[in-house]
């Protein structure tokens, strides 16, 4: 078990330099995403209006704004959700 945390430990080192760098070139989008779970304001504001109108309505009143909401989730749940947890599965089994 410690050898797996040494090598995670590595790992991070060498990586968190070149993410923090590319952190700093996008003005913090990255750890805001994972600060706040990838919820942007957008995307609460849009949350509370796809449960007030429902899909259909909130559609209607916007299609563009509706497919970045999508997209945003689709993305969001896709990392959180499947690539993380894969990642730390492959990294911390045999």
């Amino acid at each position: 078990m410690k050898k797996k945390n040494i090598i995670v430990k590595k790992i991070w080192e060498k990586l968190s330099k070149p993410l923090m760098a590319f952190d700093a070139k996008v003005d913090g989008a990255i750890s805001f995403f994972f600060r706040h779970y990838g919820k942007t304001k957008f995307m609460l504001a849009m949350s509370k209006k796809a449960q007030y109108f429902g899909l259909e309505g909130l559609y209607e009143k916007g299609p563009k704004a509706f497919v970045y909401f999508f997209l945003f989730y689709l993305v969001r749940d896709t990392i959180l959700y499947i690539l993380i947890p894969i990642l730390f599965a492959t990294w911390t089994s045999n």
